[in-house]
Parts: C-alpha cells; sequence; structure tokens
C-alpha cells in the first residue's frame, strides 16, 4: 500500500461517499432518454447532490478551509489556509447521454505557495464508473490507486495520441482551435474528444493520451490534472510554452520532448493569424 498525506486520506473518503450515489444516478438517468426535458433536470440535481455531499465530507474534516467549486463559486474560509477546488462531475454532456465517461475533480490549492504565489499541492481524480483514483502530491509522484504513473515515453508526433476539448454553444474560440487542429492534426496519429477534461489530463498523466490542449476552462477543470501531469514527469504550460497556463487560460501537456515540438506547431498556427 503507498503511503500518502492525511489530505489525500480526507478527499478518498468524500468521493467514496458521493461516488455510489453518483453511479445511481448514472443508471438513472438512461432511463430518462425518451424525456425531452427531464434528464438535463435530472443530472443537474445530481450534479449538485454530489457537490453537497463533497463539501460537507471535507467541510468536516478541514472547516476552516474555502472552497472554490462549480455551482456555488467561492465559498471563503480562512484566507492563510488552503481551499480545495472542486468539480463534482466533469464531463456533464457525457453523463446526460448515458455515455459512462466523467468524473469528480478535487484540488487543494496552498494560498502560500512558491515565490509566495498559490500552488496546487494536492490533486484527486475520481472516475466512478471504472472506480479509478487519479492522484498526486507535491513533489511524491502521481499514482492511480497504488500504482505509480508516468506521462508516454513517445517521441515522434506520427506515433502520438492526442486528447483536445471542442467549442460548442459559445464557449471557446472556434477559429483558434481551428487552427491549432489544422497544424496539429496532420503530424500525429489521432485525435481525441472525450468531453472531461480532468480525465483528458488523468490520462495524459497515465501515459493513454501523450498530449492534450484546450483553453477557455474552469480551474475546476484544470487544478487536479494539472498537478497530476506535472508530478508524473510531464509539462504543462500555456500555448507557446510558457509557465503561464492559468494566466492564459491554456493548456497544453506532455512529456517533454512532444511538448517541444506540440508547443512549437500549436505557436506557429496561433502566430499566422
Amino acid at each position: 500500500m503507498v503511503s500518502h498525506s492525511g489530505i489525500i486520506t480526507v478527499i478518498e473518503r468524500a468521493v467514496r461517499k458521493a461516488g455510489p450515489r453518483l453511479r445511481r444516478d448514472f443508471n438513472e438517468v438512461q432511463h430518462l432518454q425518451v424525456s425531452r426535458k427531464g434528464p438535463a433536470d435530472f443530472v443537474s440535481v445530481a450534479d449538485r447532490r454530489a457537490e453537497d455531499t463533497l463539501i460537507e465530507e471535507l467541510q468536516k474534516a478541514r472547516p476552516d478551509w474555502g472552497f472554490l467549486v462549480e455551482e456555488r463559486g467561492e465559498i471563503a474560509g480562512d484566507p492563510d489556509k488552503p481551499r480545495w477546488i472542486i468539480d463534482p462531475l466533469d464531463g456533464t454532456s457525457n453523463f446526460l447521454h448515458g455515455i459512462p465517461h466523467f468524473c469528480m475533480s478535487i484540488a487543494v490549492e496552498d494560498p502560500h505557495g512558491a515565490q509566495g504565489k498559490p500552488e496546487i499541492t494536492h490533486g484527486y481524480i475520481y472516475q466512478p464508473i471504472t472506480d479509478e483514483s487519479f492522484w498526486a502530491e507535491k513533489g511524491r509522484g502521481a499514482w492511480l490507486q497504488d500504482q505509480r504513473l508516468r506521462v508516454s515515453a513517445r517521441r515522434d508526433l506520427s506515433d502520438a495520441l492526442i486528447a483536445t476539448g471542442i467549442p460548442f454553444l459559445g464557449h471557446g474560440d472556434f477559429v483558434e482551435w481551428s487552427r491549432i487542429f489544422g497544424a496539429v492534426a496532420p503530424e500525429v496519429a489521432g485525435i481525441r474528444r472525450f468531453g472531461a477534461a480532468a480525465l483528458d489530463m488523468a490520462w495524459v498523466a497515465a501515459g493513454r493520451f501523450d498530449g492534450f490542449w484546450e483553453s477557455n476552462l474552469q480551474p475546476w477543470d484544470v487544478a487536479a490534472g494539472m498537478l497530476l501531469v506535472r508530478e508524473a514527469g510531464g509539462y504543462v504550460t500555456d500555448f507557446r510554452g510558457q509557465d503561464m497556463p492559468r494566466e492564459r487560460n491554456q493548456y497544453l501537456a506532455a512529456n517533454d520532448v512532444l511538448h517541444s515540438k506540440l508547443h512549437k506547431l500549436v505557436a506557429s498556427s496561433l502566430r499566422n493569424k
């Protein structure tokens, strides 16, 4: 059994409390597909219920910590203490359509990180359907249950499988995405859009995907995933290869060699606007 901090134990306990209900709700929503209105309303309730459970369990363990959560926004805590960053259901559209690819994502942000800036110190991504727990602690590596994770060792773009998110319904910059797709797609073995950014990044950490790019994401979509990729030996930057992904809301993740090749393709496609 791999040893981990008490914080990971706290998160584990919370997701194990929320996970079974989310699985039951997922099984139930598949029976609502005949209804035009019902499924979306039901998923909204399932999402909020999972969030309530996570907040309740985490507050029991760390009552003075704050939260940044998808549904409720910011919940103030002691500003000198860490805060939880939570997405109770990443992959909502998949959930709504009965596609078993979604997760819970929980990260811990320390306000007093390196260089006096806030930094993510713990990340946990849980897939309730497969019962997979991807987790990481700063400086202690990334793990899938008790198995150490490493990013893919592939070096050639022609062998690489790259994940992305596609703009939809007014979310994201479709022109920018199209330019990046046009530059990357001819160079790689394949591109996948599975619909859950947190799981995409967890899968990069696990070596299932060789790289990932997306922009216009929320903090709860990427906080845990960024730490997982970095602790698994990968890089996460903005599209120009700089360490400003959250500031620019651009995320490019891969191993060292592929990251260098990808960010040059992506940066070049954006320069040619």
